[in-house]
């Protein structure tokens, strides 16, 4: 997915909540947005917007000395996905569908998202949890079941910190022999990282390996290796969340994105609105 005209208002907003969260001097935030603005003259377009992201994330870093910007914005977030755990696990169970509703679950933690917003609070998390089952939802639980069921190796694309841990919900529900959860090689944003998937217990669960990329998405040139075998070896891929969809849109493979529509650019493309639930297969997407 290429870079939309739209998407640099985003990005000038998202450097302005990264200067504040690293620093309350009002000089440096002058200087962070004037130099993110210069570089914006500079950007391809032709790229996907979490390539172009990482670039300034990498620049935030130099400035703060910081490698891990948010790592006290995730390290809250797991504590709190961890705190409605119990619960939520209670309420697959008891579903009619359990799968069906793991996914709800698990697409709605997507909005766990420093990158859309900076300034997500616990409640809004707990409210929009709570409203998973109400949320309009998009996609065949039928054809995700049935792809599951018939894949060999399943490759699970993680998205954000506290999401991860309500991921654990939906791969319950999947053959866990079967499963490799990734997770980023490198802290970006609030994107979840080795850490994060020790934390929501799931080294525990599944094999869990890194991308060897510091891309808040799966842009597959950029990742290591290893990465690259397994994502060629794959029979499925479930990736979750935008920064997924947006470098992945265009690989080919049996993929499944899981999301929450968050940004009218990602709503134009798969032409639904914003606050959809979606499950989408990669055979359905017929993007510009």
């Amino acid at each position: 997915m290429k870079t939309s005209l739209d998407c640099i208002p985003c990005f000038l907003r998202q450097a302005l909540e990264a200067a504040r969260f690293i620093t309350d001097d009002l000089v440096t935030h002058e200087r962070i947005v004037r130099d993110v603005l210069r570089n914006t003259a500079e950007i391809d377009l032709a790229k996907s917007p979490p390539l172009l992201a990482r670039v300034f994330y990498r620049w935030l870093e130099e400035i703060a000395g910081v490698e891990d910007l948010y790592r006290p914005a995730r390290e809250r977030f797991n504590r709190l996905a961890l705190d409605l755990l119990p619960d939520l696990q209670l309420k697959v169970t008891a579903s009619s569908d359990p799968l069906a509703a793991a996914l709800r679950l698990a697409i709605a933690g997507n909005m766990i998202d420093f990158g859309v917003k900076g300034t997500i609070t616990e409640e809004e998390v707990r409210q929009a949890i709570g409203r998973a089952f109400q949320a309009p939802f998009s996609g065949d639980v039928e054809d995700f079941r049935r792809a599951v069921g018939e894949a060999r190796r399943i490759l699970y694309l993680a998205d954000n910190a506290g999401e991860i841990v309500l991921d654990r919900l939906l791969i319950d529900q999947l053959p866990k022999d079967r499963v490799v959860l990734v997770v980023r090689g490198h802290p970006v944003i609030n994107d979840a990282t080795m850490l994060d998937a020790q934390w929501a217990g799931l080294t525990e669960l599944v094999e869990v390996i890194d991308n060897g990329s510091d891309v808040p998405g799966t842009a597959v040139a950029e990742c290591s290796a290893v990465f690259q075998r397994r994502f060629g070896e794959a029979d499925l891929v479930i990736a979750k969340g935008q920064g997924n969809f947006e470098t992945l849109s265009d690989e080919p493979g049996n993929i499944f994105f899981l999301f929450k529509v968050k940004c009218a650019v990602v709503s134009s493309h798969v032409g639904l609105p914003i606050g959809t639930l979606v499950l989408l297969h990669s055979s359905k997407l017929a993007l510009p």
